[in-house]
């Protein structure tokens, strides 16, 4: 049986950002679980700010397209998610937006959110470590989109010292609980890819 095929994307496009460190460290430890794993970045899919007129008017934009077509190739998604004013990023969370308008074919409402697994987690120099990023997010993804969301989440707090010089993470018990987190994405991603 072919491995499963797992997503990895960072919802922050900001030099330095340390969600795109988590999200590469999710892709490394994915890796190493015999997955074929992608990396993908929110700047190679430019989008407008989600208007219902745009999408009257114009139709979906070629990158949002694009982006669900990504997401609906794999049986897992990760996303590594910053937290702005205790929710998701803009960026994400129009992303999200547009990708869930998406219709081609017939498809189904939220196609690109059924059918495959969906892991969340989250970095951030604050004490909570982006718990109420995920919070929102979990909400988005499960509520709004029917996705579904395994109950392991990882916050990694006061991340800006939380990654030794390899950018692992320093913290041997947190870096144990974000391997089964993945460990339990791939599972779950492998029951998808047989069904």
């Amino acid at each position: 049986m072919p491995s499963p095929k797992i997503l990895v994307l960072p919802g922050s496009t900001r030099i330095g950002s340390h969600n795109i460190k988590l999200a590469a460290l999710a892709a490394k430890e994915l890796a190493l679980l015999d997955v074929d794993v992608t990396r993908i970045s929110l700047a190679d899919y430019p989008l407008p700010v989600y208007e219902a007129d745009i999408d009257a008017r114009t139709g979906q934009p070629v990158n949002a397209v694009k982006l669900k077509h990504m997401i609906m190739a794999h049986h897992g998604v990760f996303i590594a998610s910053p937290e702005y004013s205790a929710s998701v990023t803009p960026m994400l969370k129009n992303a999200i937006d547009w990708v869930s308008r998406v219709r081609e074919r017939g498809d189904p409402t939220y196609a690109a959110f059924k059918g495959r697994v969906f892991a969340i987690s989250s970095a951030s120099p604050g004490r909570a470590g982006g718990l109420r990023s995920l919070m929102a997010l979990r909400q988005i993804l499960e509520l709004g989109c029917g996705a579904l969301v395994i109950p392991e989440q990882v916050t990694i707090q006061r991340a800006d010292t939380a990654f030794d010089e390899m950018d692992n993470i320093a913290d041997a018990n947190i870096a144990n609980l974000f391997r089964a987190q993945l460990e339990r994405l791939v599972e779950m991603a492998r029951l998808m890819a047989r069904a």
